[in-house]
């Protein structure tokens, strides 16, 4: 197998997938399994599991114990926080044994967070900047901007691209002001 020249995979991490983007690290312990696609300047930290048919975007930070399946498409500019867990079967059984066409997928959209122990059940969208607090449990979509706390989840405010909560004017410290498209859909700049 030849990687990149740029990429740094511990010697205690196991990379099969030839698909991983320059510069990235993958550090000790973490498994990438074949067919795995990780794009380029992402931090895939200890004990993280990436099985074949997941893809994973740019500049994404995979933190220690997150398990990221087939059907899970992270993309560009994600935060995974420790142990977050996501999941591709909805009504998983030991005895019965679905195959991929029965798997639920999920997307986490760009610049989105997802905090630590948090869980995301398959078939969800987390929308672009999207906020799921350390802990929530995600059934449904959460909205561009959207914070989300609880289980289940429940939107308690918005976040700015900075991650800030932003005020009832829908503007952040930062100067960033935004326009709220609708619950479903988030928030977009102004």
């Amino acid at each position: 197998m030849t990687l990149d020249p740029s990429i740094h995979v511990h010697p205690h991490a196991l990379c099969e997938s030839t698909s991983i983007g320059p510069r990235t690290r993958v550090w000790a312990f973490a498994h990438v399994m074949p067919d795995a696609v990780i794009g380029a300047d992402c931090n895939i930290c200890d004990h993280t599991y990436i099985e074949g048919g997941a893809r994973v975007g740019d500049r994404v930070t995979v933190k220690n114990g997150v398990a990221i399946w087939d059907m899970v498409t992270i993309e560009d500019d994600v935060f995974l926080g420790p142990n977050a867990v996501f999941t591709n079967d909805l009504m998983p059984r030991a005895s019965v044994k679905r195959g991929r066409s029965e798997f639920l997928p999920t997307l986490v959209r760009r610049g989105a967070t997802i905090g630590a122990n948090a869980t995301v059940v398959c078939g969800v969208i987390v929308g672009e900047h999207g906020f799921v607090g350390a802990g929530a449990v995600v059934r449904r979509d959460v909205a561009a901007h959207a914070l989300v706390v609880g289980n289940p989840a429940r939107r308690v405010g918005w976040v700015c691209t900075c991650g800030s909560r932003v005020g009832d004017d829908l503007t952040c410290g930062c100067g960033r002001r935004y326009a709220l498209v609708g619950e479903s859909d988030g928030l977009a700049p102004w």
